[in-house]
């Protein structure tokens, strides 16, 4: 039987607490860019655990969680994943669970871990989703241009973020965490595919690219993460004539110093692109923060397809699983 629908009385927001889901499609050509969450492995899994597709809506937090408490009459069931320590009405609850709260009652997320090996972001998955409109297609925030999410924006306190209304029914709670698929655990090279403008740096300014190691600098946020390290030369200049600027482009300015264009990017850019990150290590590249260093390893094209059809074939195993496994009872 449905029940009525809830909400997130927001006490505190976190640094930066957004609502995103798989991503804004099919605008780019008139300058919207597809927002969507930063790991999407991690996000789909939150989805997953409380039964939703792994397209719906979820809280995003980058670097610190948020507090929040459950306003209404009815239960609700919710996931945490990420690098996150979370306590419901201070009783430490751990993450990659599924877990009921009831009305009244408080979740504080916090960030569990510091250091090199830790993410920069979290999610917050509820059975159902949340009751918000989507805007072209989609509920994912584009807090620069004030865009779908909760009113254009962060979570600021104060808010109210309501819930979408189902039913609370079958198991409630996991007794153990299941397997903690952290992209950000992987310690190898981003792995590129290189080009499109390639030949306008020489091959010993690829090499050099290649064999650097650079840091994420202060200056990086969801539009892009700003690189510091080795310099890399241009072979014809800086300028470009504009074109496409996906995901994952590393654009090489006129300081040398790449840029990766990230979710919230422009769609058109005119600096030349070195290389473009491959598919398969988006979601770690993601979880990627400020201080954090970062070395690059060339593969091919027909490599970059075979990791991502692997990966993304065994993650949708597992998703079905999880899903399976939160059904709610008739």
């Amino acid at each position: 039987m449905a029940i009525m629908a809830n909400g997130f009385d927001v006490l505190t927001p976190g640094v930066y607490t957004t609502l995103q889901d798989a991503g804004r499609f099919g605008f780019e050509d008139r300058g919207v860019p597809p927002s969507g969450a930063m790991d999407e492995m991690s996000f789909a899994i939150a989805n997953a655990l409380v039964g939703n597709t792994e397209a719906m809506g979820a809280l995003e937090f980058t670097l610190t969680g948020a507090t929040l408490r459950l306003a209404g009459s009815a239960p609700c069931r919710f996931a945490v994943t990420g690098d996150m320590h979370m306590t419901l009405d201070d009783v430490v609850l751990p993450p990659y669970c599924r877990h009921s709260m009831q009305p009244g009652s408080t979740l504080r997320v916090i960030r569990a871990r510091s250091g090199a090996r830790s993410g920069a972001r979290g999610y917050l998955a509820v059975a159902g989703g949340f009751a918000v409109a989507p805007v072209m297609g989609s509920q994912s925030t584009l807090a620069r241009a004030a865009l779908g999410g909760f009113n254009g924006r962060p979570l600021q306190k104060g808010d109210w973020l309501p819930l979408a209304a189902t039913r609370h029914a079958g198991p409630p709670t996991d007794s153990l965490p299941v397997q903690q698929l952290m992209p950000q655990r992987e310690r190898r090279p981003i792995r590129v595919v290189v080009g499109p403008q390639q030949t306008h740096f020489s091959q010993a300014g690829l090499a050099s690219f290649l064999a650097g190691e650079y840091r994420v600098s202060g200056e990086s946020d969801r539009m892009g993460y700003r690189l510091s390290g080795p310099p890399v030369p241009h072979l014809q200049g800086f300028n470009i004539v504009s074109d496409a600027i996906s995901r994952g482009s590393i654009q090489i300015p006129g300081n040398g110093q790449p840029i990766i264009a990230m979710n919230d990017r422009q769609t058109t850019g005119g600096y030349p692109k070195i290389a473009t990150v491959i598919r398969a290590d988006l979601a770690r590249l993601g979880q990627q923060k400020p201080g954090d260093s970062l070395r690059f390893e060339q593969v091919s094209v027909e490599k970059a397809e075979s990791l991502w059809i692997g990966r993304h074939q065994h993650l949708q195993r597992w998703l079905a699983e999880l899903r399976a496994a939160a059904q709610p009872g008739e």
